[in-house]
């Protein structure tokens, strides 16, 4: 399990978990300019992304749409999503994960810039 607070690095940025308790998990995450997550979904899971800095492209199953600081967006369990930063700052949002369970390895990645399917 990640110690709250710590940070851990990824080839897009990076994210921290700031709250952890059994169903209810809430992570700050940072994406560099022209970078991206990988196109994914989780199983056991939905998340709510709340933005807070930068601009983003989301992408959730076959639409995509640009979000702005405090916009927000649902993620239905089993939906294919991902976050882009187009812009030139960095882009910061907040990810609340609900769920059964809510490992980092409920992912199944679709598409990835950093080969990690």
């Amino acid at each position: 399990m990640n110690q709250l607070n710590a940070r851990e690095e990824r080839p897009w940025g990076w994210f921290e978990i700031l709250y952890e308790e059994p169903g209810l998990k809430v992570k700050r995450i940072m994406v560099r300019p022209g970078k991206r997550l990988s196109l994914q979904s989780h199983e056991q899971r939905a998340e709510n992304w709340v933005m807070v800095q930068g601009q983003a492209r989301f992408t959730l199953d076959d639409e995509t749409v640009l979000l702005a600081p405090h916009q927000s967006v649902f993620i239905p369990k089993r939906s294919r999503h991902r976050m882009e930063n187009p812009g030139v700052e960095e882009l910061l949002f907040i990810e609340v994960q609900t769920g059964a369970y809510l490992g980092e390895d409920d992912i199944v990645r679709y598409q990835d810039d950093f080969d990690r399917c």
